[in-house]
């Protein structure tokens, strides 16, 4: 199989296309013909062995994918040859075969392409689980989320406007902005261009119900000083590269909530609200009311040009591998 290959750690360039042996199939897996891959941040991170966990060289990076059954392991029931599927797994998605567990996928709808597929699952789950299980959002609320332009971020958008949200989208660039715009956000924000304090004060007096924050840094304690009394501050992660230390005093004197999403704790510990979010959710995306933005397409050859793009954080919504081309 042709695949992307992390050798040594360390800048996007030391990661190759080569040709390797399929992975093996063991019983109770499944192997599926990877038709595209999504560039995600923890890919770079993952190559440069700065992740929150380490995977040891030799290794074929990438999360997400999709594709098509090629063979099903002894045991495995309710996939089999043929069906069209898209998955998560740590490493292993920029390939042309990947082999998961059946837990580990989940079967693409009909009309919904492969690169939208493999875009899809971790930023939009993240978003919905957030905003209906851990902010609980309800309509009418004002909702601002930082990194609007990212992944994560523009899921966000789309799914608090979906949901019923008044959304004001934070990011760093006019284009950005302006597609968080065409996904439904009404107030635009450019922190790059002023103090973020002051705009969200200007924009929202009164202050807002709910802050989704997947970038942490300087960003998180202005959007926090904007929340109104009893508002909910989520805190995703950190593509800004630090985490961020929030004065106490800020959340008690408004009487606000900070609570954090992590997706594995969330299935651990919440798993009937994740089966109802992902019936939901799945539902949306069957119906063609909910698709991933996809800023940028590359074939696989040009893999580490696609690393690098999302490590410079010129993204825009998702990147996507087309691995079959």
């Amino acid at each position: 199989m042709r695949a992307a290959v992390c050798r040594s750690y360390g800048s996007p360039d030391v990661v190759t296309v080569d040709e390797l042996p399929a992975p093996e199939l063991n019983a109770g897996q499944v192997r599926v013909g990877v038709a595209a891959a999504a560039v995600n941040f923890p890919d770079v991170l993952l190559v440069a062995d700065k992740y929150q966990m380490s995977v040891p060289p030799t290794f074929v990076p990438g999360s997400e994918f999709a594709g098509v059954i090629e063979e099903v392991g002894e045991g495995v029931s309710g996939l089999a040859v043929g069906h069209r599927v898209f998955g998560t797994a740590l490493v292993g998605a920029f390939a042309t075969q990947i082999v998961v567990s059946p837990g580990a996928l989940t079967r693409t709808p009909d009309g919904v392409d492969d690169g939208a597929a493999a875009a899809f699952g971790v930023a939009h789950r993240t978003a919905f689980h957030v905003l209906r299980s851990v902010a609980r959002l309800q309509p009418g609320e004002e909702l601002v989320v930082l990194g609007a332009g990212g992944g994560v971020g523009l899921a966000t958008v789309q799914l608090g406007a979906l949901l019923g949200a008044s959304v004001t989208a934070v990011a760093s660039s006019p284009e950005k902005l302006d597609a968080a715009k065409e996904h439904g956000a009404t107030t635009l924000i450019n922190h790059r261009e002023g103090d973020l304090r002051q705009s969200l004060r200007d924009s929202h007096s009164d202050g807002v119900d709910i802050v989704v924050d997947p970038v942490g840094g300087d960003l998180a304690e202005p959007a926090l000083r904007s929340l109104r009394w009893g508002g909910r501050f989520v805190t995703v992660g950190y593509a800004s590269g630090t985490i961020p230390r929030i004065p106490l005093n800020l959340v008690m004197l408004k009487g606000c909530r900070v609570v954090g999403f992590q997706m594995l704790s969330f299935a651990t510990n919440a798993p009937d609200e994740l089966r109802t979010n992902e019936a939901e959710l799945m539902a949306l995306l069957a119906d063609g009311r909910v698709l991933p933005h996809i800023g940028k397409r590359f074939p696989l050859d040009d893999v580490v040009a696609a690393l690098q793009f999302v490590a410079e954080g010129r993204a825009i919504g998702k990147v996507v591998l087309d691995v079959s081309r």
